[in-house]
């Protein structure tokens, strides 16, 4: 890691104590921003990007479902991204991608009277997130999961993560690691920041894209490999109690990566150990991530 870190902002390596925005830029004042979220990890042959396009990919699909029109394309910003991890001489890390309106003043109309949008990319070390030794305590937020009614879960919005701020505030106010979040119709979505998976009788079950989630890529990858190690693989509705008596359960994200629950709501899950067919992903997926996989390969970008 380089001692001077650096951000890419519309086109330019900028130090990072220059990479500075007005305390009245719009997207500060009214939650308007975008972001994505990839890492880098030191893998077999060098330091790789997972996923690089696919999480570009998303941060274009997030911006048109935002009304967002990105001045780069997104061979650029994947082109962007490898330059700030190489210029920062990173190996693992996380990398963040946010679009912005940049221009300063109040007002929820700035955005169109001044349609400019600027993009900034950040790449930094960064821990596991969540990780704790021997698996995760989870509460069940009295906070309900934002629905496409009222704003996009499918798009990494900046307003989104509110509601999930202050359910993991909440969960862990009250003495626990993290919150899962339920639906208004009383379903399982997922955590403030993370897909979720349950076990059960050795079925893979994780709630479908209509229940209000985040597509995730890492929650994707997982889907892939629990198949490809020959796990049936369920993408359905769950009720509360079905977590409450499951063999197993798990986070999975970008930032989490994949991390292991042994309790919901002061209830073991399962014996309360971190349960054999979770461990077993968590081992592909983190083998997958670092080039020890060849037929996850195609999953990596060199930097």
């Amino acid at each position: 890691m380089s001692d001077q870190q650096y951000i890419w902002m519309d086109g330019k390596m900028v130090k990072e104590q220059d990479a500075n925005v007005h305390v009245l830029t719009h997207s500060l004042q009214y939650a308007s921003g975008i972001f994505e979220g990839t890492r880098s990890f030191t893998a077999k042959k060098g330091t790789a990007i997972f996923r690089l396009k696919e999480h570009t990919h998303r941060f274009f699909n997030t911006a048109k479902i935002a009304h967002m029109t990105l001045p780069f394309t997104e061979q650029q910003i994947n082109t962007a991204t490898i330059e700030v991890v190489r210029k920062n001489k990173l190996g693992d890390s996380y990398i963040r991608p946010f679009g912005y309106y940049g221009v300063k003043g109040v007002g929820l109309t700035n955005p169109v009277k001044y349609p400019k949008v600027s993009v900034a990319i950040a790449a930094f070390y960064f821990a596991r997130y969540l990780e704790k030794k021997g698996g995760l305590r989870c509460k069940i937020s009295s906070y309900r999961k934002v629905s496409s009614s009222m704003l996009s879960p499918r798009a990494k919005l900046s307003a989104n993560y509110m509601g999930s701020l202050l359910a993991s505030l909440e969960a862990k106010d009250a003495g626990y690691d993290e919150a899962i979040l339920l639906s208004e119709s009383g379903h399982v979505t997922e955590g403030p920041a993370e897909n979720i998976f349950m076990v059960s009788e050795g079925t893979v079950v994780t709630p479908p894209s209509s229940a209000n989630i985040l597509m995730g890529i890492t929650r994707d990858s997982i889907i892939r490999i629990a198949k490809d190690l020959g796990f049936a693989v369920e993408e359905r509705n769950i009720h509360r109690e079905e977590l409450y008596t499951c063999d197993e359960a798990f986070f999975t994200g970008t930032a989490v990566e994949l991390e292991p629950i042994v309790s919901i709501d002061k209830r073991k899950t399962g014996d309360g150990k971190i349960g054999p067919i979770t461990k077993r992903l968590s081992d592909t997926y983190s083998q997958a991530l670092r080039g020890q996989k060849k037929e996850y390969e195609k999953w990596l970008t060199y930097v």
